[in-house]
């Protein structure tokens, strides 16, 4: 991982001197992500500069890269793992002038133009100067696992790794993108379809594409696009079961190989889950050293995740430290600020602080390591998420899910057609939603897997990419190997439920290369479901500190009186109690907040040195088995007390004998009808304290505390003066 960046005129003329003012600044910038050197070159109409990260050949594979004669010159930021293999199909009279893995990027780009980047296996993001020819080349990685970012006018390109180098330039906007940002529906979690364009969220701010070779004519600032890659398009109607699966694992086993090769210490975020385990067990052969590390939150201690993550360690025979974060642990509003303007996105949550909390316990903790081998993206194209789209079920009910996203997806984009639709029923054909259904027809699953591949570009490889740039470390993804979802975008039809339900795919190819137990231990999310409560509690907690701090300076940011209804905000953070809750208005909540912090920020942009990451976290000195304390609940119940369902709540039943909480109208829970948190619920009413309501309920105060406590959390339960 590097930092890279540069400033180009499109205009034909050249660079003056006052560049070098803002190239030095943008290597000030981006130094967190390339801690180990840095380089700048102004020559022309292009200036360079790089920040580097030492993983391959840390004596020699400095850059800016040069082909032998000089009229190539190539900074780029990742890593091609099939180098070795890519200077070997090289032309005889080639010879490679250092052991760093770009700079067969130079050969193949002299041999095949545009199409250099064909065969390439890696991560990176790319900047080329064609000097024979005026053209700038910009290009990434298949996936967009490495960022590149660029504002450009009539005059001028500005690129970069990260958003926030652009602003060295003072031509860059200084604005956050309300109208864009508030259209992408992710950030409301609306049951939709991914975007087919990536937000980048800034004004002026554009991203280069994934798996897409930009050229741009420095003397007019023409700009060609080639698409260098798509996903398949066409089901391999002959593939049987045990020839995929068996291909799937060898390619596993091929793509892990590729991503644990380094010439520096390598760790591993690991789970307990068959990710991340799947990863452990074909890396840790490979590895004189390799620790792994584990968030023990609330959460991961409930769900397994940690004893499970603990076990697998042990069995394979790796170091494993459980980082710990206790019930009560919250970021400050500092920490969360300097987090924020890491990411640069308003989806930044739960997720990416336990993972930027990991990396900077792992550096702390191992000073020489520089990459991370992560367990990310298996979950979005190997059918990771069949169970959840509509609860527990079979492989019809996850498709006719994807069907109800799908339509939703067209009405938002055809909003006038909404209204014939009653019932989930209309007379009315909808339209094909883009160019992409030409090529799928009506194959609901295939546009499912398009807009995984974009939400992976918006969201995931973007926080995988900036928590880990946070502490000097690159985040290696073996599971975007395209090889890979190239085999499972194949998957025929006649296959998807037999392979694609529930991972089975990667499960059955790594019975044999992984313990049992991981390899068929049932999915658990990383902190939603059992652990939902724990993670958002702390978000509620951050909200609050400092007299809501945070919100209030969103508030006052710029475009959020025109964007932000603050009377509205401040009263959903009331109703969230305590933060115990699993509801999603908690996130929601959080991204609203980060918007507005992100707008403020924009206009005046912080230096990430000057903003806190606060004191790390530290480790298990124990067994996973012995750490509940640390996330016990600690709120006290009086059975003399009085306890009553707040004004705003309502238990009501239907006339299927359903019962339901309600607030203000709005279900918030929906209960078994013999649920012992239920009956207690029906006897507090008519009941002179807690414990007459146990009592008449049949219940004991262990068995239903959690739900009360969780009640009490969220302002649906209260205390009788």
């Amino acid at each position: 991982m590097c930092g890279i960046a540069c400033v180009a005129r499109l205009d034909g003329r050249e660079l003056g001197p006052e560049t070098d003012s803002v190239l030095h600044e943008m290597v000030e910038i981006l130094d967190h992500r390339g801690p180990d050197d840095r380089e700048l070159m102004r020559d022309g109409p292009v200036g360079m500069a790089f920040t580097r990260l030492s993983l391959v050949d840390p004596a020699g594979g400095g850059q800016p890269l040069f082909s032998d004669d000089g009229s190539l010159v190539l900074i780029a930021n990742g890593e091609v793992y099939n180098h070795r293999e890519l200077a070997a199909g090289l032309p005889g009279d080639v010879r490679l002038r250092t052991g760093s893995d770009c700079e067969v990027l130079l050969h193949l780009y002299r041999q095949r133009g545009m199409d250099f980047l064909r065969d390439v296996r890696g991560m990176f993001g790319v900047i080329l100067w064609d000097r024979a020819n005026g053209q700038l080349i910009l290009a990434r990685d298949r996936f967009g696992v490495k960022p590149l970012y660029y504002q450009r006018d009539g005059r001028r390109i500005v690129l970069s790794s990260e958003i926030k180098g652009l602003f060295a330039d003072p031509a860059t906007p200084r604005g956050f993108d309300w109208a864009r940002s508030l259209s992408v529906a992710m950030l409301p979690a609306s049951p939709r379809f991914a975007e087919p364009d990536m937000c980048t969220w800034f004004e002026g701010v554009e991203s280069v594409p994934a798996a897409t070779v930009l050229r741009i004519d420095l003397r007019d600032g023409r700009t060609t696009e080639h698409r260098y890659w798509e996903l398949p398009a066409e089901q391999d109607e002959d593939a049987d079961a045990e020839t995929l699966i068996g291909r799937y694992g060898e390619l596993l086993e091929a793509s892990v190989a590729e991503c644990a090769t380094a010439d520096t210490e390598l760790g591993l975020f690991l789970s307990g889950g068959i990710d991340s385990g799947a990863v452990l067990a074909l890396a840790a052969p490979r590895l004189d050293t390799l620790h792994t590390f584990t968030a023990l939150t609330g959460g991961t201690h409930d769900n397994g995740d940690a004893e499970n993550a603990e076990w697998i360690a042990r069995e394979l025979g790796v170091p494993n430290h459980q980082v710990v974060f206790p019930r009560d642990h919250a970021p400050s509003p500092e920490e969360w600020l300097r987090l924020l303007w890491l990411t640069e996105t308003p989806l930044c949550g739960p997720e990416a602080y336990y993972k930027h909390e990991l990396h900077r316990f792992a550096r702390q903790e191992r000073p020489e390591l520089r990459g991370m081998l992560l367990g990310a993206a298996s979950d979005e194209f190997n059918g990771g998420y069949s169970r959840d789209v509509l609860g527990e079920g079979d492989w019809q009910s996850f498709l006719d899910g994807l069907a109800y996203l799908d339509r939703e997806t067209r009405l938002e984009r055809d909003p006038r057609l909404a209204r014939w639709w009653t019932g989930g029923e209309s007379l009315i054909a909808l339209p094909a939603p883009d160019r992409s259904s030409e090529r799928r027809g009506e194959d609901v699953y295939r546009a499912y897997v398009e807009s995984e591949y974009r939400k992976v570009q918006q969201y995931n490889v973007w926080h995988e990419d900036r928590t880990a740039a946070g502490s000097g470390i690159e985040a290696r993804v073996p599971f975007l190997d395209h090889r890979l979802v190239e085999l499972v975008a194949t998957v025929p039809d006649r296959l998807r439920s037999r392979l694609l339900w529930d991972k089975r795919i990667l499960r059955d190819a790594m019975t044999s290369r992984m313990p049992e137990r991981i390899a068929q231990r049932p999915k658990g999310p990383f902190f939603y479901g059992t652990g939902t409560r724990h993670a958002y509690r702390m978000l509620v907690r951050l909200l609050r500190a400092d007299d809501h701090h945070l919100v209030e300076r969103a508030l006052s940011a710029p475009g959020a009186d025109v964007f932000l209804d603050a009377d509205a905000v401040r009263r959903r953070l009331d109703a969230l109690g305590d933060g115990d809750t699993d509801s999603p208005q908690v996130e929601i909540l959080l991204r609203v907040v980060n918007m507005g912090l992100l707008a403020e920020m924009a206009a005046k942009p912080p230096r990430l040195d000057d903003l806190s990451a606060g004191t790390a976290l530290s480790s298990l000195g124990g067994p996973v088995a012995d750490a509940g304390q640390l996330f016990a609940l600690r709120r006290d119940f009086d059975p003399d007390g009085v306890l009553r369902l707040t004004d705003d709540a309502t238990l009501l039943t239907d006339d299927a004998g359903a019962w339901f909480l309600l607030r203000e109208g709005q279900i918030e829970y929906v209960f078994e009808d013999d649920s012992p948190v239920l009956l207690v619920l029906r006897r507090l009413e008519n009941s002179a304290s807690l414990g007459a309501a146990l009592e008449a309920a049949g219940a004991d105060l262990d068995e239903v505390r959690p739900e009360l406590d969780e009640l009490l959390g969220q302002r649906l339960l209260g205390w009788a003066s």
